[in-house]
């Protein structure tokens, strides 16, 4: 009995290679491992609401920075999540068309939608950098970062802005670089829809 006949059914030597990988290039490799990264800032933002919860209630010493630093933490995850969204090809979709398609169609239409993204993506950087110029200087165009404008006063909305500005920007490079593979004929891969269920 060889090893390939005791495997149980369904399970292959590409199975034990894992899945199949859906970063289109080099680029979405990293910022998949970056959105990895990025992901454990929920953690944090969870770990520092216990802290809050624990001082507030069992210590009668409610602290003034906890609140605002949860909001910036998640809001930069959620940003970043965009880029790394792009990158592993899961972003929300209606696949009717595109799965009942040929790889010569498949083709088309993954120009067509990579154009539309690279579009969209430079026009909301285009307006992120507006939101963060406004945020980061004075009317008279000094550098000067806008503040919460509570107690704690910290400079988080504007970091925020930057970090949409980031992401943005980043989504912006992945989109001509997926447009520029599409174009040379390279589909996009299917990403697989059954992670993670049973």
């Amino acid at each position: 009995m060889t090893q390939a006949s005791r495997r149980p059914e369904g399970d292959s030597a590409s199975d034990e290679a894992g899945p199949p990988d859906s970063a289109r290039n080099a680029f979405d490799r990293a910022i998949i491992a970056g959105g990895r990264v990025a992901a454990w800032l929920v953690l944090i933002a969870m770990a520092i609401s216990v802290y809050e919860v624990i001082m507030r209630y069992g210590f009668d010493s409610p602290t003034s920075w906890v609140h605002e630093s949860v909001v910036m933490l998640v809001a930069v995850s959620f940003a970043l999540g965009g880029p790394a969204t792009l990158a592993c090809n899961r972003h929300i979709r209606v696949r009717v068309l595109y799965d009942s398609a040929g790889p010569r169609l498949r083709l088309w239409l993954d120009r067509f939608n990579d154009l539309v993204t690279f579009g969209f993506c430079l026009g909301m950087t285009y307006a992120a950098f507006e939101m963060f110029w406004g945020a980061s200087h004075n009317p008279l165009g000094e550098w000067q970062l806008e503040r919460s404008g509570t107690s704690w006063n910290p400079p988080f909305p504007a970091l925020v802005k930057g970090v949409i500005l980031l992401a943005l920007a980043i989504m912006c490079v992945q989109a001509f670089l997926h447009m520029v593979q599409s174009l040379r004929g390279k589909l996009a891969p299917t990403p697989d829809d059954t992670e993670g269920t049973a």
